[in-house]
């Protein structure tokens, strides 16, 4: 039988060499502050990177859905930065919307609306706001910008439009397993 070398292959100077050369890029990484997952916000041209991404946390709890990701939320609210390049007004709403939002989670919870940890603690400032202007057009913009995205719908089970064929009776009428049969 054979005896096989059952010493590392690496030792402790090479791990040290890899470890000495690493380190310049881990300090130069956590020095940064934009988070990879936030990168996108930068790309805003008219709203600030922090506006865009406290719209997309609004999005999420006006329209709750654990099992998606932010990338649908994101494509819902990217859309407000070219309206509000396009309209000072819009810009205006948006802006002066979120730093209200950021003052009430400020005076109630010392931080600002995208770091308040408990989703209720936020739909409660969110509740505080619900007759504003910014608040009406957001919910209902986002009704269409959210829901409308195809590679959305199959999470919710929707298959798409029947009329191409043949309409309801032919497609989907009988699909329905989510209700009790008698």
């Amino acid at each position: 039988m054979r005896e096989v070398d059952r010493r590392s292959k690496h030792s402790r100077r090479t791990f040290l060499k890899g470890a000495v050369a690493a380190a310049p890029v881990a300090a130069m990484a956590t020095s940064i502050p934009l988070s990879v997952e936030d990168a996108w916000a930068e790309d805003a041209t008219a709203l600030q990177p922090a506006t865009m991404k406290t719209l997309v946390k609004v999005a999420r709890d006006i329209y709750p859905h654990d099992f998606l990701v932010d990338s649908y939320y994101i494509t819902a609210i990217k859309p407000w930065d070219g309206k509000a390049a396009k309209d000072a007004a819009v810009k205006a709403m948006l802006e002066d919307g979120v730093k209200r939002l950021d003052q009430n989670a400020q005076d109630k919870h010392k931080c600002s609306y995208v770091d308040v940890g408990w989703e209720s603690d936020r739909v409660a400032l969110l509740l505080g706001i619900e007759q504003t202007a910014f608040f009406k057009a957001l919910r209902s913009d986002l009704v269409v910008s959210l829901y409308n995205q195809q590679a959305l719908w199959p999470k919710f089970g929707y298959e798409g439009s029947s009329a191409e064929h043949g309409g309801y009776i032919h497609r989907g009428f009988n699909d329905i397993d989510w209700l009790p049969k008698t």
